[in-house]
């Protein structure tokens, strides 16, 4: 028995140490359809927990409004699906972003606007963490 909780414990230190800010953070994710209403990341690495922010977006890569989010748990969580908001046709470009839980009134109530800094983007080294796919 006392080898068992040593392993339970070196398990939960291991996840402590995956969930690190130092963490590679990604988001995996292929063009796809939407005809169900939703998007999905293959996966998505965290440093924290946060949301899944899908964006409209187009050939400028410049994130625009949200159609879609989805609680993350901190550390690599596989297949993460975000229900749409509004009608994405085929065709058209959608960035799939990290933001975190930070700076909000509650925290597990997603409250970021285009623009604002409650529950905004992660970026590393100035950058976003994202990807982009096409609706089919």
């Amino acid at each position: 028995m006392k080898l068992l909780m040593t392993a339970a414990a070196l398990s939960l230190s291991a996840t402590a140490a995956f969930a690190d800010d130092h963490m590679m953070q990604k988001v995996e994710a292929a063009d796809q359809s939407v005809a169900n209403g939703i998007v999905s990341a293959e996966s998505i690495t965290a440093a924290q927990n946060g949301w899944l922010v899908v964006h409209r977006t187009d050939e400028t890569m410049k994130p625009g409004p949200v159609v879609a989010h989805a609680p993350l748990r901190a550390g690599e969580t596989k297949d993460v699906a975000a229900i749409l908001t509004e009608e994405v046709m085929p065709g058209e470009m959608l960035m799939l972003m990290i933001h975190s839980e930070d700076g909000g009134m509650e925290t597990g109530v997603f409250e970021y606007t285009l623009g604002a800094k409650e529950d905004g983007p992660i970026k590393i080294d100035g950058k976003l963490v994202m990807t982009t796919i096409t609706a089919m």
